[in-house]
C-alpha cells in the first residue's frame, strides 16, 4: 500500500518529507520486528517510549516513521497529536476494517469477562459457528489457539488477528474488554454489535485514580457502541441487578437488554436451585421461557450464563441451542476448578483477585461445604495496594482459617506485601507463609474429610513472577502434587 492511501484515514499530521512513492508492506510499533518497508509507529508507554528507537527502525528498513513529537531521521517522519490513536486508525484502515465482516461482542465488567465470553463462544459453536475468542487466557481462531500477553492486546495485535479470523472464515468474534483497553484506546476502530457489562467491583486503583474513573473507563464500550462508519444493529447488554447498571444504561445510545435475577430484567432466571453439584433454573425471555440445567456452581454462575444467553437470543439464536449449550459446559480453566486426587476433601482453584469475587466464591463454597473451608490467598506486586487489607478480610471472614501467600510480586518484597494484607485483619484465624508452594502444601496436610480448600488468585496462570522473572508455576499441579504426598 503506498504511504499516501494510508494516511487518509488521518485528517492531521505533518510529514517532514514527501511521501509520495514511499511503500507500506506492513505496521510495527516493535522496533525489533521490523522489516523493509514497514511503518513503524512510535509509542510512548509506561516503560518504554517508542521514539527511542527510531534509528533501529531505519536500519532495519523502515519506509517511514509516525511519531508524536519531533525526532530525527533520514526516512519520512509523519506527526501526529496522538500516535496510539494513529496505529488504530491505520491498523484498522491497513487490515481493510476487519470488524465490519465479523458479528463482534465485548465484554467488560470486573469479575466474569473469562467464564462469559467463553460461554458466549460455547453457545454460538453449538450454533454451527465458526468462532475467534480474545482474552485472558488464549486467543482462539476456529480450532486454532494463541498465546496473549494483555487482556486486551493492542490496536495492531486486534486489527492483523481479526483480518486473520475474517480470512479463516469465522463469523463471531467474542473479545474481553479490559478497562485500560478502553481507557488507552487499544479498541478503536472495532465496530462492536453487542457489548456486555458483567459487574463492577474494587480493581485497578493502581491505574485508575477511584472508582468513578474506573466506572467512567468501563463506560466507554457502551458510549463508543456503533460508532463506526458502516452500521449493523448495536445492543447494550446490562446487568440489571449491578449498582451501576442505570450509568451504563445512560451511556449509551443503542437499545440496552437487562439481564438479572430481578424482576426488572428483561432476561431473567425464575426458580433458581443452587447446590453443590451444579444450578438450575428458569431462563426467562421477551419471547418464552426454557428449563437449564447447568453443571456450572454458584450465583455468579448463574449470572455469567444470563449474560451469555442474553447475547445469544439477542444474535437471534434459539433457546434450545441456548439450553444445549449451557447444559453441556463444564466451566474455563482456573475459574471455580476442582481438583481431583483420590483425596477426602475438596480442592478449588479460582482467578478471584477482587475482594468481590473472592468473597462470590467463598459464599458458594459455604452453601455446599460439610466441614471446615480454608483459603490460600495472595495479592499480585505493583498492582493496586489498597486491595490488599480487603482481600485478606474477607478470606478470614469466610474461612475457618486462612493462608497469606504470595501471589506474582512482581518488583516489590513480598513480605511487604504480606504486611498490607494483615491490615485488613483483626484477630487471628491466620498464617502468613511467604512460599506459595509452602502454603498450598501446608492447607493440604491440615485438611481432614469434608473439608473445602480454595487456592485464590492465580486461577488458569502458570507462572509466578518475582523480581521480574517468571518460573513455572500452576496451583493445580502443586496441589495435586501435594494431595499425593499424602497418601
Amino acid at each position: 500500500m503506498k504511504l499516501g492511501n494510508l494516511l487518509e484515514t488521518l485528517h492531521v499530521y505533518t510529514a517532514t518529507k514527501s511521501i509520495e512513492n514511499v511503500q507500506v508492506n506492513g505496521i510495527k510499533m516493535d522496533s525489533r520486528a521490523v522489516q523493509k518497508n514497514d511503518l513503524f509507529i512510535c509509542i510512548e508507554g509506561f516503560t518504554v517510549d517508542g521514539h527511542d528507537f527510531v534509528a533501529q527502525a531505519e536500519e532495519k528498513g523502515a519506509s517511514a516513521i509516525i511519531a508524536q513529537k519531533p525526532i530525527e531521521a533520514s526516512i519520512p517522519v509523519i506527526l501526529v497529536n496522538d500516535s496510539t490513536k494513529a496505529l488504530a486508525k491505520l491498523s484498522n484502515h491497513f487490515y481493510g476494517y476487519p470488524t465490519n465482516h465479523l458479528h463482534l461482542v465485548g465484554v467488560t465488567g470486573t469479575n466474569g469477562k473469562t467464564t462469559t465470553s467463553y460461554l458466549i463462544d460455547s453457545i454460538f459453536q453449538e450454533a454451527q459457528q465458526t468462532t475467534g475468542l480474545i482474552g485472558t487466557i488464549q486467543m482462539k481462531i476456529g480450532e486454532n489457539t494463541y498465546p496473549v500477553k494483555n487482556t486486551t492486546p493492542d490496536s495492531l495485535f486486534l486489527q492483523q488477528n481479526f483480518s486473520q479470523m475474517v480470512d479463516e472464515g469465522v463469523d463471531t468474534a467474542v473479545m474481553e474488554v479490559s478497562s485500560h483497553a478502553l481507557d488507552l484506546g487499544r479498541v478503536h476502530g472495532c465496530d462492536f454489535d453487542i457489548a456486555v457489562y458483567t459487574n463492577l467491583s474494587q480493581d485497578h486503583l493502581d491505574f485508575h485514580k477511584d472508582m468513578d474513573d474506573y466506572l467512567r473507563a468501563k463506560s466507554l464500550l457502551f458510549s463508543q457502541l456503533g460508532n463506526g462508519y458502516h452500521q449493523k444493529p448495536k445492543y447494550a447488554v446490562i446487568n440489571r441487578d449491578d449498582e451501576h447498571s442505570d450509568f451504563l444504561i445512560k451511556s449509551t445510545a443503542q437499545e440496552v437488554i437487562t439481564y438479572g435475577l430481578d424482576d426488572r430484567a428483561d432476561i431473567v432466571a425464575k426458580n433458581l436451585s443452587l447446590t453443590a453439584s451444579g444450578t438450575s433454573f428458569t431462563l426467562g425471555t421477551p419471547k418464552g421461557d426454557i428449563y437449564i440445567e447447568s453443571p456450572l456452581v454458584g450465583k455468579f454462575s448463574v449470572y455469567n450464563m444470563l449474560a451469555a444467553a442474553s447475547t445469544a437470543w439477542l444474535s437471534g439464536i434459539s433457546l434450545e441451542t441456548i439450553k444445549k449449550s449451557l447444559e453441556h459446559t463444564k466451566g474455563v480453566r482456573g475459574r471455580f476448578e476442582p481438583v481431583l486426587a483420590g483425596q477426602d476433601f475438596g480442592v478449588i482453584v479460582d482467578y478471584a483477585h477482587t475482594p468481590d469475587s473472592l468473597e462470590n466464591v467463598l459464599k458458594t463454597v459455604k452453601s455446599f461445604v460439610e466441614n471446615r473451608i480454608f483459603v490460600v490467598v495472595g495479592c499480585g506486586g505493583d498492582r493496586d495496594r489498597t486491595k490488599r487489607p480487603l482481600m485478606a478480610q474477607v478470606a478470614v471472614k469466610y474461612s475457618d482459617h486462612t493462608y497469606l501467600t504470595s501471589d506474582n510480586p512482581r518488583s516489590e518484597d513480598p513480605k511487604a506485601i504480606l504486611e498490607d494484607m494483615e491490615k485488613g485483619i483483626t484477630g487471628e484465624g491466620y498464617t502468613v507463609i511467604v512460599d506459595r508452594r509452602e502454603a498450598i502444601n501446608e492447607a493440604v496436610q491440615h485438611a481432614t474429610a469434608g473439608d473445602v480448600i480454595v487456592i485464590a488468585g492465580k486461577g488458569h496462570e502458570t507462572y509466578q513472577e518475582i523480581n521480574g522473572e517468571r518460573t513455572h508455576f500452576d496451583d493445580v499441579e502443586v496441589a495435586k502434587e501435594s494431595i499425593q504426598s499424602r497418601y
